[in-house]
């Protein structure tokens, strides 16, 4: 809990900018989530970084969040400053060698991969269709369609508490399915920007192969608030067909249901709270290592402050801070 003190200094230092007592609800793609006491938004790289900065000289909890589209937020909220992360720049540079695309953290991956097809440049296509952020998209290793955040990676720009500002190449940040050094070993870090390199291609071709990876996601994936999948896919094997073969397909719980089209989504159709998500999780997490041996890891975050909260997703169990 922020206390009275700790709220007096931030309604000082930052005084318009500072919201308090937010509906988190509101800045996740599920749609759940109760009050943060005191919300921030960054516009730009350097304003997140002066954010966090004094927020860390403060002593105060952070959590930055970007698109919000991989996170479920506690129905009785989160106890830190919550900083919204619109740091939304991107500039493409044809010039240098490889050609590359920089984008702010917060730039959401979608418009890096329409920034890219205006300019007739390829490699990334697969990041037309990926609904979250950029900083989200390194912290989580994201990919799709054979294409991952990795391969077209050539370095972060962060903001570490203890070791400050500085750029990290790719081989630093130890990549892995659908992982990074900074999500599994870093408690206070922010990405703040990223570069990546692209190469010149056939503009008709490069709209070709998003559409038909547009065509796939919206054939594949079900419509509605969700955080998308929920779990990874186990070694030779896929988590949505291990959670259908329990029988879960289309079970319901509350106003949360596991999709009827694709089972490892969890869908908010009727108001859902964020316990409803949450123990439709638990239920195809059990169900699947009961009936298969298989322990399903989570490809999301749940933060903010929940009465418990099962082993496997438990704080550090899997990784240390939403992005």
């Amino acid at each position: 809990m922020i206390d009275d003190r700790a709220m007096n200094e931030l309604r000082i230092y930052f005084g318009g900018r500072l919201q308090e007592n937010v509906r988190m609800a509101n800045y996740t793609t599920m749609n759940v989530g109760g009050p943060a006491e005191a919300l921030l938004v960054a516009r730009d790289a350097e304003q997140l970084a002066e954010t966090v900065s004094k927020l860390w000289e403060l002593g105060l909890p952070v959590k930055v969040l970007g698109s919000g589209s991989n996170v479920i937020i506690s129905d009785r909220g989160i106890r830190s400053v919550v900083v919204i992360n619109h740091a939304h720049n991107i500039h493409v540079d044809i010039h240098s060698s490889p050609m590359t695309v920089w984008a702010e953290s917060g730039a959401l991956m979608v418009n890096v991969g329409k920034k890219l097809t205006l300019w007739g440049l390829k490699g990334m296509e697969w990041a037309a269709t990926i609904p979250g952020s950029v900083g989200g998209a390194v912290y989580g290793n994201a990919g799709a369609f054979g294409g991952e955040t990795c391969k077209n990676l050539i370095s972060v720009d962060m903001l570490h508490r203890a070791q400050g500002r500085g750029n990290w190449e790719c081989d630093r940040l130890e990549f892995m399915y659908r992982s990074s050094n900074i999500k599994r070993n870093f408690d206070e870090a922010v990405i703040l920007s990223v570069l990546f390199s692209v190469e010149k291609g056939d503009p008709k071709e490069i709209e070709a192969n998003i559409e038909t990876f547009r065509k796939r996601r919206w054939k594949n994936q079900p419509p509605g608030a969700s955080v998308g999948s929920v779990f990874r896919n186990p070694p030779d094997d896929k988590a949505g067909r291990l959670i259908e073969a329990t029988g879960l397909k289309g079970k319901r719980i509350g106003g949360a249901m596991i999709s009827d089209k694709h089972a490892n989504f969890i869908i908010n159709d009727q108001n859902a709270s964020a316990q409803d998500v949450l123990d439709l999780l638990t239920l195809a997490h059990d169900s699947v290592e009961a009936q298969f041996g298989v322990s399903l890891i989570p490809e999301i975050e749940v933060i903010g402050d929940w009465e418990k909260l099962p082993d496997f997703l438990a704080p550090h169990s899997n990784s240390k801070e939403v992005e």
